[in-house]
This record gives structure tokens, C-alpha cells and sequence, in this order.
């Protein structure tokens, strides 16, 4: 519920349907792609097997992958976008896999940084960490707007970086735990007391 020092909100993280570029393991951030055939009917299925927890407010990356997933499972609700949460920029390893990429010098290092040397011409995970972060505040500034007595469920539409950068800041662990498969997440307790953020899961999707 929500007082003057406390908000609790139901928080349903999903990554968007396959695209193609994620059937062949294709580092896919600012480019735009929209869902493949196979991901669109594998979201339909997991709808209709009632996978997806109803939301009261939708929230989404403005990017095609993610509106067209948030069209499918929410359909009867317009998503607010949140800017922020667009993929992370891959820079030079945007549209390449593993088997393109591992005789790559730079993206060799990259692997032995564990992911934490920024992208060759693209972002750092601090960089993007702090741009979820904020989308996040974006998110916790409607649903207070829109505060009752009991908590509100906001389903979020997202990307699997956006996903493991909210959950790998507000839950603590290594950012590589909370990778999912596409059309998969899950389903949390957002609490803020006063100017501090955490997230606790329930389950996985």
C-alpha cells in the first residue's frame, strides 16, 4: 500500500518474444526488429496457458519488440513507454553472435571483463544500469499517481538486459543471474521506503 514513507507495488518483468537475431544468438540492442513469426506464436501459447499475470498498468520499452509483445499479452491496454528501457547499445557487436565474434580481440576482452568493459563504440553496463534506474523512477512517479489502498500490479515490458540491470541493482547478485529466455521473467515485489529501492522476487515466469 501507500503512505507518505512507503510504496509497495506487484511487479511483472517480461522479456519481449523472440525475434529472429535472438534465434541465432544475435547480439540485438538498438536495432529495431520486430518479432518473428515463431515468437509471436509462442507468446500466444503462453498466454492462453494463462502464463502471464494479469497488470493494471502496463509499462514498455518503446522499441517494436517489446510493443508487439505487450500488444499480445495485454492487448486490452495501451503500454505507457518508458524511453529509458531500451536495450543496451552493443556498439560494434550489435547483429554478431559467438561464432562471428570469438576471434575478435576486443570482444575476447570484453568476455574476460566479465561484461564490464563498455561495448567497442557502444555502452557501458554503468551506463545503462543508470538509465534503467531512472526509468524505474519514471515508473514509480505514474504508479504513485494512480495510488490506492491496495498495492497495484505494473507488467512491464522490457528487454533481457533492461531485466538483469533492474534486478542485479534493486536485489543485489551478480548481473548475469537474472538472464531469461524470451517471453519469460518475473513476477516481483517492488518496495520503496522513503528514498530506498529494493526488489523482492516471488517467482520466475
Amino acid at each position: 500500500m501507500w503512505n507518505r514513507t512507503e510504496t509497495q507495488i506487484n511487479l511483472i518483468l517480461i522479456r519481449h518474444g523472440e525475434t529472429t537475431s535472438n534465434s541465432f544468438g544475435r547480439y540485438l540492442g538498438r536495432t529495431d526488429e520486430e518479432l518473428s513469426a515463431k515468437g509471436r506464436e509462442k507468446l500466444i501459447t503462453n498466454k492462453m496457458a494463462g502464463k502471464y499475470p494479469k497488470g493494471e498498468i502496463i509499462f514498455s520499452s518503446p522499441m517494436k519488440r517489446c510493443l508487439q509483445t505487450a500488444d499480445i499479452i495485454y492487448s486490452c491496454r495501451k503500454p505507457i513507454l518508458i524511453q529509458e528501457w531500451k536495450e543496451m547499445d552493443f556498439g560494434r557487436f550489435e547483429g554478431k553472435n559467438y561464432k562471428e565474434l570469438k576471434e575478435d580481440i576486443q570482444y575476447q576482452a570484453w568476455i574476460d571483463s566479465n561484461g564490464e568493459l563498455p561495448f567497442p563504440e557502444g555502452e557501458s553496463r554503468e551506463e545503462f544500469e543508470v538509465r534503467c534506474k531512472e526509468g524505474l523512477h519514471k515508473l514509480l512517479g505514474v504508479m504513485e499517481q494512480k495510488a490506492g489502498e491496495a498495492p497495484a500490479t505494473a507488467a512491464v515490458i522490457v528487454h533481457g538486459g533492461s531485466i538483469m540491470a533492474l534486478l542485479s541493482a534493486y536485489c543485489g547478485g551478480d548481473y548475469f543471474d537474472y538472464g531469461c529466455k524470451n517471453g519469460e521473467g518475473y513476477v516481483c515485489s517492488l518496495i520503496r521506503n522513503n528514498s530506498e529501492i529494493r526488489i523482492e522476487i516471488i517467482r520466475k515466469l
